[in-house]
């Protein structure tokens, strides 16, 4: 399986961190030993002293697609999650600066929170559903769905373009503002609509 990450999906989390609006979906990609296992603290890695977290809404995809037309993007998905994509934001910055690949800040390991998933059938509308985190039970990150930049259906056919995308695969579908740096013994608390999805300790 695959983990695909959505970037600068919300305008405001482009907006601060001074990045510029893209035309079209900046995607990257996250091997499976970054998923964080269930029930387990994240781990703040020695090679970092600015790990950022951003809560991000996720999409499973449950059948084999690649050219996947936008009308029938819809058909590839059923179930939807929440995740948190860990940060490495001074690595980061250092390779944005060079214009080298983001790797070694996104896909290290432990630094993909994967929750349960729902059935989508429990929501009226993929682009109406409201997600939130809390750090050290504080709310700091809050957003619909409906301000992404491009939507679900929209970014399965964009990415299948590329990918081919698998059952089982799963998208991060981009975080709004608010992502802030995590230190020892914080709390990371996740949230779509009001019930609560991941409850994470940082170490």
């Amino acid at each position: 399986m695959k983990i695909i990450c959505v970037g600068r999906n919300y305008i405001d989390h482009i907006c601060e961190l001074d990045n510029p609006k893209p035309s079209e979906p900046v995607f990257f990609l996250k091997p499976d030993s970054s998923i964080l296992k269930k029930n387990q603290p994240f781990f703040i890695p020695e090679f970092s002293n600015e790990i950022h977290f951003e809560v991000e809404l996720l999409v499973k995809i449950n059948r084999l697609g690649k050219h996947i037309q936008e009308k029938f993007a819809h058909k590839y998905y059923s179930h939807v999650g929440i995740g948190i994509d860990f940060t490495a934001r001074d690595i980061q910055k250092k390779l944005k600066k060079q214009g080298l690949p983001w790797e070694k800040a996104k896909s290290f390991d432990q630094s993909a929170v994967i929750s349960e998933f729902l059935p989508l059938s429990d929501f009226d509308n993929i682009q109406n559903i409201e997600f939130s985190l809390k750090h050290n039970n504080d709310l700091v990150q809050k957003v619909n769905s409906k301000q992404m930049l491009f939507s679900v259906n929209f970014l399965i056919s964009y990415i299948s373009k590329y990918l081919t995308l698998k059952i089982g695969d799963i998208i991060f579908t981009g975080t709004p503002s608010g992502v802030a740096r995590v230190g020892k013994n914080d709390t990371l608390s996740a949230f779509i609509e009001n019930k609560k999805f991941l409850d994470i300790s940082i170490k």
